[in-house]
């Protein structure tokens, strides 16, 4: 099944993406679970599944203002450096990483499919990052890493935006450089897990204006996604809902000379085969 949210009558909704269009989930079974991640927390996939069998669509794809599929997480992790190569690109011949790099990212620096990614103000150094993200399902502490497949309820696709100028403000921190309102975006949907299975392999490929500029797998990770799982559940209960964006290829902008920045009106597009493609244009902020 593909889940995604959307505004509807200036309400946000959400609902199934099937041939023809998106059937309008909040209307035939919203009384009980009121968004994605209430219809996840309730283990209620079935419900969906159930209202969706037999049912036209309510609306067509392209009429629809898309959102994050899961509005509200609890949790949105970010991994930086997981796909082999990545660590060779900052050259200061460090060893492989032997733990994940982690850092959270609020939901306001995050926009839907096909909504304007600003590139702010005070800065041109807005850079693109192409990522697979797990969506969890069955929540829990310390999950055993051969248990960790099952928490999963499915994927989706991610542009951890980046204003690269503002990464090292602090000492040791990045959070100001990735949390710039509106600078990254998730979706189109979440694919669950009965539909694409997480283990995957999964294909990654970022592109601006039509230019691949990344292109990955997940059999390169150097974090799995079985050992984030277990990793974060060490240290923090996941939730139904959390997000966990798993790191970038090789390619960014930041990584050419000179750096390749995104401008008013570059496209950047994140696809993925089996999920889909995440498609936003930037826009200055207003």
């Amino acid at each position: 099944m593909r889940l995604l949210s959307y505004l509807a009558d200036g309400e946000p909704r959400y609902g199934a993406a099937v041939e023809g269009g998106v059937i309008d989930l909040t209307r035939r079974i919203g009384r009980d679970f009121s968004d994605v991640k209430a219809l996840i927390a309730a283990n209620a996939l079935s419900d969906a599944q159930e209202a969706v069998a037999g049912q036209n669509p309510d609306y067509a794809l392209d009429d629809l203002v898309l959102l994050p599929p899961v509005l509200s997480p609890e949790k949105l992790w970010c991994i930086g450096v997981n796909y082999a190569e990545r660590n060779a690109e900052y050259k200061d011949n460090s060893d492989l990483p032997k733990y994940p790099s982690l850092f959270v990212r609020s939901m306001s620096s995050m926009t839907g499919s096909g909504q304007p990614l600003e590139k702010p103000r005070v800065s041109d150094q807005l850079d693109y990052e192409g990522e697979l993200v797990i969506v969890i399902g069955q929540g829990g502490r310390h999950i055993p890493r051969e248990k960790a497949w099952s928490h999963i309820f499915g994927m989706t696709l991610c542009n951890e935006g980046t204003i690269r100028d503002w990464l090292r403000h602090g000492k040791f921190n990045v959070t100001q450089g990735k949390n710039f309102d509106r600078s990254g975006s998730i979706g189109p949907c979440i694919v669950t897990s009965d539909e694409l299975d997480p283990r995957g392999p999964h294909d990654i490929t970022t592109r601006v204006n039509g230019e691949v500029r990344q292109q990955d797998t997940t059999e390169r990770l150097m974090f799995p996604f079985d050992y984030l799982i277990s990793y974060l559940s060490t240290f923090a209960t996941l939730k139904p809902g959390d997000m966990i964006v798993t790191g970038t290829p090789t390619g960014a902008g930041v990584r050419f000379d000179p750096p390749r920045w995104l401008k008013v009106g570059d496209v950047v597009e994140v696809e993925s085969s089996r999920i889909g493609v995440l498609r936003n244009t930037v826009a200055a902020e207003q």
